[in-house]
């Protein structure tokens, strides 16, 4: 194996910091920078988080509008018409109970509202009825929302723009190469043009990935540098939790010392973009969790999709502990 050259990581947020991005290699290094730099690394990774959100913490609120009615096959998700898992399956959920999510993510302390509703795409009879849903949740509630409803036409994600949803939801998840082994009912550049749709339409994208599939080191750089071209504003890193009853049940290659790694490389590359630790946060990284927050600065509090989170309180006194502290909700602020 090559020896890779020992990297002062806090020089390397220096350059980042005075406009000048790491490179592939540089990217490269930090995935498999030995245990005993790791520190090193976050610290590196800390000091671009703090310049660009200091030590405040964002929080999300997940509610899966739509559960099990999805025809793709992607091998991760327990959700896809391949899987056996034993979850809820239902449809679109009625006005009173995503609204009644809205108010428990107020009740959180969450700034943003994520709706989600499976399958591959929505019709036009659903954008209309999530529209709505929008402004109403806006008049009554006053939170970034931000929604997940798979590719979308032109005309939809204008509808949406209009009706004031801040980000659309819509992961790279892993490599173009390495798409094919993970789903094949749809290409990696049909997610990437979903993406570019949205944002076509003046939707910010909120868009990210899923380690732990299988991908190798260079996988995991090149979406990496994927969602940094594509100009992705909130970059949900999520850690595969294998779910009983999927093609990746038994899949488990992550430590919580490689997604602190993975976690650093992604601020690095995307420096001043808000980064998210999402679903099998509590799963991968176990007792090193708090220090996750040293390079992400954005969680996701309560349940996620189909599997359960930790208690927010939890969430919140791993915040306190840290010396960090909720960030505010910034709609509110504005008032």
């Amino acid at each position: 194996m090559q020896q890779i050259a020992k990297i002062n990581w806090l020089g390397l947020a220096d350059r980042v910091l005075a406009g000048e991005p790491v490179t592939r290699d540089e990217a490269l290094a930090m995935v498999r920078v030995p245990d005993t730099e790791i520190l090193d690394l976050l610290a590196g990774a800390y000091k671009l988080r703090h310049y660009y959100f200091g030590n405040k913490v964002r929080l999300h609120m997940l509610i899966n509008a739509r559960s099990g009615q999805c025809k793709e096959d992607c091998h991760y998700c327990s959700q896809s018409r391949i899987s056996d898992a034993d979850i809820a399956r239902y449809p679109l959920e009625s006005r009173e109970t995503i609204l009644a999510g809205a108010r428990r993510a107020v009740e959180l302390k969450a700034s943003t509202y994520c709706i989600v509703s499976s399958g591959r795409s929505p019709s036009d009879r659903q954008v209309e009825f999530m529209a709505e849903m929008v402004r109403e949740i806006k008049r009554e509630y006053n939170l970034k929302v931000c929604l997940s409803m798979g590719l979308l036409t032109d005309a939809q994600a204008a509808k949406l723009k209009a009706a004031g949803v801040d980000r659309y939801n819509h992961n790279l998840n892993t490599s173009e190469r390495y798409t094919p082994y993970i789903v094949t009912t749809h290409t990696w550049k049909d997610r990437l043009n979903t993406v570019q749709t949205a944002q076509g339409a003046g939707i910010p994208a909120c868009s990210g990935v899923i380690f732990g599939m299988g991908e190798t080191d260079e996988d995991a750089v090149d979406v990496t540098f994927s969602l940094q071209r594509v100009g992705a504003e909130s970059i949900p890193v999520n850690f595969l939790e294998p779910i009983p009853g999927t093609p990746f049940e038994n899949l488990r290659e992550l430590n919580p010392r490689r997604c602190l790694r993975l976690l650093a490389m992604v601020r690095f590359v995307n420096p001043s973009k808000e980064i998210r630790v999402a679903g099998g946060r509590e799963l991968n990284l176990r007792s090193l969790q708090p220090l996750c927050l040293y390079a992400a600065n954005s969680i996701f509090v309560g349940d996620y999709l189909t599997t359960a989170g930790q208690r927010p309180e939890m969430d919140y006194q791993m915040i306190a502990d840290l010396g960090f502290e909720i960030e505010e909700n910034p709609v509110k602020a504005e008032d």
